[in-house]
C-alpha cells in the first residue's frame, strides 16, 4: 500500500498563469521505507512538491495523499526540514520544541524534547535563545523538531544548508528508519545518493524520469541528465 501518493497532481501559485503551473499532472507513489531523491534544475517544481505534501499548499488539480488522507489534513504524519528553519528566535531551543510538541500532541513532551535535543547534539544549549545560534545550530534544532513526533513521512527540502559534514551524517542516521518514507531535494547529488533509494527528476513542473533503485554508482549518469536539463 502506498504511504505517499500523487495522482494527476497539478499546482500553481496565486497569480501564476494557468498555462504554466508549478507542477503538472504528477503521478508518483511511495511505500513505507522508500526514500525518494527528487532532482531537477532550479524552478523545476521540487519545493512546490514538498510544500503540497507538507500541507502548506493546495493542489489545483489531482490529489496528494498521505496514508490515504489529503496531505493538508495529514500534517501530524509529516516532519519537515527545509533550507529555512522557521524557528522562533525569541524562544530557547527547548521552548521551540515544546511549542511544537503541544501542537503535535506529543506524550511526555519534556522528556521527548530533551531526548531529541540530545540526539542532535544540542542538549547543552537547550535553554539558549535560538536567535543566538549559528545557522548550523539552528538547523540541528529544526531536525529535532521534524522528528519530535516520530512521523512516518519526512520531507527534506535542501536540508544541508548550514550543516557541516558531521551534522548531515546525523540527519542521514535519523532519517533512515526502516519504516519512514523520505522525500529529499538537494543540489548535492553525492549526499542525496547516499540517503536515497529511488530517484525522480522534475523539469518545468513535469516528472521526466524515474529510477527505482539508486546508488552512488549512478552519480555520473544522473549528473549528465541534470546537465542536459540545465542547458
Amino acid at each position: 500500500m502506498s504511504l505517499v501518493r500523487a495522482q494527476g497532481l497539478t499546482a500553481r501559485y496565486a497569480g501564476q498563469p494557468a498555462s504554466t503551473p508549478a507542477l503538472v499532472d504528477i503521478d508518483l507513489e511511495l511505500a513505507a521505507g522508500d526514500r525518494l531523491l527528487l532532482l531537477g534544475p532550479n524552478g523545476a517544481g521540487k519545493s512546490t512538491f514538498i510544500r503540497v505534501f507538507a500541507g502548506l499548499m493546495r493542489a489545483t488539480a489531482g490529489t496528494a495523499q498521505i496514508a490515504g488522507q489529503p496531505a493538508r489534513l495529514a500534517r501530524g504524519l509529516v516532519g519537515v526540514v527545509s533550507h529555512a528553519t522557521y524557528l522562533y528566535d525569541e524562544l530557547t531551543a527547548a521552548e521551540n520544541l515544546q511549542l511544537f510538541a503541544r501542537l503535535y500532541g506529543v506524550a511526555s513532551s519534556k522528556e521527548r524534547v530533551g531526548e531529541m535535543l540530545a540526539r542532535v547534539g544540542m542538549a547543552h544549549l537547550a535553554n539558549v535563545l535560538v536567535g543566538c545560534f549559528s545557522r548550523g545550530q539552528q538547523q540541528r534544532v529544526t531536525i529535532a523538531r521534524a522528528l519530535l513526533h516520530d512521523p512516518p513521512v519526512l520531507l527534506l527540502d535542501e536540508p544541508e544548508t548550514g550543516l557541516d559534514v558531521a551534522a548531515f551524517g546525523l540527519l542521514e542516521d535519523l532519517a533512515t528508519s526502516p519504516d519512514r518514507t523520505v522525500i529529499l531535494t538537494t543540489h548535492n547529488l553525492a549526499s542525496g545518493l547516499r540517503l536515497g533509494t529511488r530517484c525522480a527528476i522534475l523539469a518545468r513542473g513535469r516528472l521526466t524520469y524515474e529510477q527505482d533503485h539508486i546508488s552512488t554508482g549512478d552519480t555520473s549518469a544522473l549528473a549528465e541528465r541534470l546537465a542536459e536539463l540545465a542547458r
